[in-house]
């Protein structure tokens, strides 16, 4: 058996044990107080059992926002609304504050509604203002079976005559199909074809701001303009 000179495990000095809190130990005798300590370790036990199900519940709302990052109050949210679609709204503001929202769980709701609500919103405003064109134009023509009678009518010629951008434009709202009307009835078509075919892009352009919910939702005055003038430049005789 070989003798080492270094000490080895079984003579190795005992690890030296942290020191015990003053809670734990008999303040007479200075020895350590197992019912306090096993009274500490089921407290424990049950707050980890507590955080295991509900994290919540280990700490009081108060304390949980401030670790989170919620500011003291909703008009501590520093919301930016680049696109223009909206602006923060206090009273949503104020919900998220009660419901715990951090600020950059705030703003990723702003963001989320003006990715996804605001072009179904916009959507469903269009089909509602077509409808209502829908409306006007049946009643111009004195019911549903003319107004069907004159579209078909109106869509023959348009595609014979007038390049499809200026089509797709003039068929979006009243005013448009009314102006195509106008030209059926009252115009050479060889004459209006030249006129068409000279201006297809700027046609574009006015299928685009026709489209503007300045134009067809809120009527804008100087929208309105607009697209007046381009009508009158595209087809001077109407």
């Amino acid at each position: 058996m070989t003798n080492t000179l270094l000490p080895t495990a079984t003579n190795a000095p005992p690890p030296a044990l942290p020191p015990v809190p003053e809670p734990f130990l008999d303040p007479d005798t200075g020895a350590i107080r197992v019912d306090a300590l096993l009274a500490a370790y089921r407290e424990l036990e049950s707050r980890l059992a507590r955080m295991t199900t509900d994290p919540a519940a280990a700490l009081d709302r108060p304390t949980l926002h401030r670790a989170l990052g919620v500011p003291e109050a909703p008009d501590g949210y520093s919301i930016t609304c680049d696109h223009g679609l909206f602006q923060p709204d206090p009273e949503i503001n104020g919900r998220l504050h009660a419901a715990g929202f951090a600020p950059d769980q705030a703003q990723l709701l702003y963001d989320l509604a003006a990715e996804r609500l605001v072009p179904m919103i916009r959507e469903l405003a269009a089909d509602l203002q077509a409808e209502r064109e829908v409306e006007r134009l049946v009643s111009h023509f004195g019911g549903e079976d003319r107004w069907r009678d004159v579209s078909r009518q109106l869509l023959a010629w348009a595609g014979r005559n007038l390049p499809p951008a200026a089509v797709e434009g003039l068929s979006t709202t009243y005013e448009g199909v009314m102006a195509l009307h106008r030209m059926m009835t009252g115009a050479e078509p060889s004459a209006l074809r030249g006129a068409a075919a000279a201006s297809a892009a700027s046609a574009g352009d006015v299928h685009a701001l026709m489209r503007d919910p300045r134009y067809w939702r809120d009527r804008d005055p100087s929208v309105v303009a607009r697209v007046t003038e381009a009508f009158q430049r595209l087809y001077p005789d109407h």
